[in-house]
């Protein structure tokens, strides 16, 4: 009852609009380089926004939000902010631990009694906090709701069968799944989805009216962008990638002009106007370091980088740096702050993919002109580090290609290979034989594989545009010689993930199977 009270009590808010003005150009030949650096970077649309001492000082939008009918981006534009809906779930949680509902210290599996991780100390001790720092010991595990139609509760029963590359707190490991766990246990806590609170809690007081929670709802929204991706060199719209089961982790969309305000929520220690959002405590704790990413900048301008909760901390030229980055197919945004100069940017694009570095490049621009420092050349040493990984890139497929041994054919029949396959964590793996070849469907994911050597199939490659292109599998027999288990290295960062063969129902007497 005294939950529910003080939930009652937590639900209670108003509508306070942020303060701003006109925006006024701060940046010289600001318009100029930044179409520059678009055209180089092959990027159709950027939209950018800065706030300085409570003033939007920039907002404006280049290049195009739908290139094939040609409607230019707006700061009014709807995009995937993707992982940076991660410091919203922290704030649902923050405003949830002001109500005196959750502690931050608190193990959920004292809130989630169902909570099982695959490491029995990790799910006894794992707290509140620590969903939020990337220190569970589970890698990505992306393979578990990428591309597939788990809902939330689905993939929080799940988590149990992942297993980890390290010790709990052994080391930061950035992790989707437990920030869409922060985002189930709001909602087993509050009876309401965490949909709905996003936007009755921060949207709502913050009046960010045209912002959402799925990709689902851009279509209609009027003012949106499409995604876009380079395949193949050229410049191509992709279909809305929906991330609604881990949305927690990654699933908002919004405009840089209502990002501002968010950002702005932030610098104000919590406030909205006189409306208090988030407590100054639970704030000042968001930008403070709670796990060492063990990430070195080969640039000093940038220091020592560290993760909060639910944002990186680290410095820009001296200067406190809170920031945070997000990607999903076709978007890319950065959103950052300098906390102790009262600065605010926040930069989103509709161009994913490693060919795109310039939702981070404008930020560094705009602070350097908002702080009055001589602009760095982070464009130059942007080109130069990518060229570098690429050619290292390049040397990485060279000897992947070098490790096929030629002049080797599967050990069975291909329809022997054919099946179901499964796993207590990641479902099932369907193998058909279809003229010649294996086609494998994978929930959502359907792909054609080709042969490789020996029992060894990958991903038939096309324009990267399906999931598991690329990806080798092995399948595995039993002493008897029957093919019973298919192992896919879906997460890197531990053994394949073993697939066992469903076996299927014998027969009843007298039918023909």
């Amino acid at each position: 009852m005294r939950c529910l009270l003080l939930f009652a009590c937590w639900m209670l808010c108003s509508f306070v609009p942020i303060h701003a003005q006109a925006p006024e150009s701060t940046v010289e030949g600001f318009d100029e380089w930044v179409h520059q650096i678009m055209q180089e970077w092959n990027v159709p649309g950027v939209a950018v926004g800065a706030i300085k001492d409570g003033k939007v000082v920039l907002l404006e939008g280049y290049g195009y939000r739908d290139l094939e009918d040609q409607l230019p981006m707006t700061p009014q534009t709807l995009l995937a902010i993707g992982s940076n809906s991660k410091s919203f779930t922290t704030v649902l949680l923050g405003q949830l631990v002001d109500s005196g509902i959750v502690d931050w210290n608190t193990p959920v599996h004292d809130y989630l009694p169902d909570f099982r991780l695959h490491d029995e100390y990790a799910t006894a001790h794992l707290r509140v906090r620590d969903l939020l720092t990337h220190v569970s010991g589970l890698p990505r595990h992306d393979g578990l709701w990428y591309g597939r139609s788990f809902d939330r509760e689905e993939l929080f029963q799940r988590l149990q069968y992942l297993e980890p590359s390290t010790s709990f707190r052994g080391r930061y490991q950035y992790q989707n799944l437990m920030f869409m766990t922060a985002g189930y246990l709001i909602e087993r806590l509050t009876g309401e989805t965490w949909d709905h609170l996003i936007r009755a809690r921060i949207f709502q007081p913050l009046g960010m009216a045209r912002s959402n929670t799925s990709v689902a709802d851009m279509p209609g929204s009027g003012d949106f962008s499409y995604p876009y991706q380079l395949r193949d060199s050229v410049l191509t719209r992709v279909p809305f990638r929906n991330i609604d089961n881990v949305g927690p982790a990654g699933s908002i969309d919004s405009s840089v002009e209502e990002m501002l305000k968010y950002i702005q929520m932030h610098l104000d220690s919590g406030l909205a106007g006189d409306t208090r959002i988030l407590s100054e405590d639970n704030v000042v704790l968001m930008q403070t370091a709670q796990s060492v990413t063990g990430r070195r900048d080969r640039y000093p301008e940038l220091g020592p980088s560290a993760y909060g909760l639910g944002l990186g901390v680290t410095t820009y030229r001296g200067h406190k740096l809170v920031r945070h980055g997000g990607g999903i197919d076709g978007f890319i945004s950065a959103m950052a702050w300098l906390p102790n100069d009262d600065i605010g940017v926040m930069v989103l694009s509709n161009m994913s993919g490693a060919t795109n570095p310039v939702p981070t490049l404008v930020s560094y621009r705009v602070f350097d002109a908002l702080l009055g420092l001589e602009a760095i050349d982070w464009n130059a040493r942007t080109r130069k580090d990518y060229e570098e990984g690429e050619a290292r890139r390049e040397e990485q497929r060279r000897k992947r290609e070098a490790e096929q041994v030629s002049g080797t054919s599967p050990s069975h029949h291909l329809t022997d290979y054919a099946g179901v396959y499964e796993h207590a964590g990641y479902g099932r793996m369907e193998i058909t034989e279809t003229n010649g070849a294996l086609h494998l469907r994978y929930d959502l994911i359907e792909i054609a594989l080709d042969h490789f050597h020996y029992d060894v199939f990958e991903g038939q490659e096309s324009d990267g545009s399906v999931p598991l292109e690329g990806l080798r599998m092995q399948f595995l027999m039993s002493v008897d010689g029957t093919i019973d288990r298919l192992a896919v290295a879906l997460e890197p960062n531990v053994d394949p993930i073993v697939f066992t063969r469903v076996k299927e129902p014998e027969s009843e007497a007298g039918e023909t199977p």
